[in-house]
């Protein structure tokens, strides 16, 4: 029998393709998103939302501050649905077959407030999951501890009891340092037969 007693996503390219690079080569150019994130550090103006900072006002300030870049980055704003798009269907076919498995389903992001708050209002799949950790809400991002010890404390279980699907690397260790069983997330088919693998769903289940 399986120890797992949650199963724990990740959004951002897990369920969500996030490639803001992809939206702005079809929007400005190759070229032109390549000097533009040379110059701007839009990851790291995004973590400052994913920390709880306005999401609006983040943005657009970051704009400001780099005027010849300014419509660019109030992309990153205005036409956010957009740059976090398209879904992943198998993954949320599979979240949704845990469910109906029985399974606790829950999500930990990094995700601002009112980012979160539009996707959730244009993705119904993400107000389905049985408690959902945001990373703006909690005021720290992955892959500080601290929110992965928030998660445990939320959900009254240890690590060990908790498989964590995550597309970063450094998240994916930080969880596993607690003790959290964990999977990279690099495809849809690679996280349908790890499920299959725990016994926590069948071959036609995860199909």
């Amino acid at each position: 029998m399986s120890a797992i007693r949650a199963v724990v996503f990740d959004i951002g390219n897990v369920l969500i393709e996030w490639q803001p690079e992809r939206f702005y080569d079809r929007e400005i150019g190759p070229a032109r998103r390549r000097e533009m994130f040379a110059a701007v550090d839009l990851h790291g103006m995004n973590d400052c939302v994913d920390l709880g900072h306005g999401f609006r006002d983040v943005i657009y300030a970051e704009a400001e501050r780099i005027p010849a870049f300014a419509a660019e980055i109030r992309m990153w704003h205005d036409r956010w649905l957009e740059l976090a798009s398209p879904v992943i269907e198998r993954s949320v076919r599979l979240m949704r077959a845990l469910r109906r498995h029985g399974i606790p389903v829950h999500a930990l992001t990094n995700f601002g407030i009112e980012s979160f708050d539009l996707a959730a209002r244009n993705f119904d799949f993400l107000r389905e999951f049985d408690q959902t950790f945001v990373s703006g809400h909690l005021g720290i991002i992955k892959p500080d501890p601290g929110i992965f010890a928030a998660v445990e404390d939320g959900l009254g279980l240890p690590g060990g009891a908790l498989l964590f699907a995550d597309d970063r690397a450094a998240n994916v260790a930080a969880a596993a340092a607690r003790g959290w069983q964990v999977h990279h997330f690099t495809t849809p088919d690679g996280w349908a037969d790890r499920l299959v693998a725990e016994g926590l769903l069948t071959s036609e289940e995860a199909a």
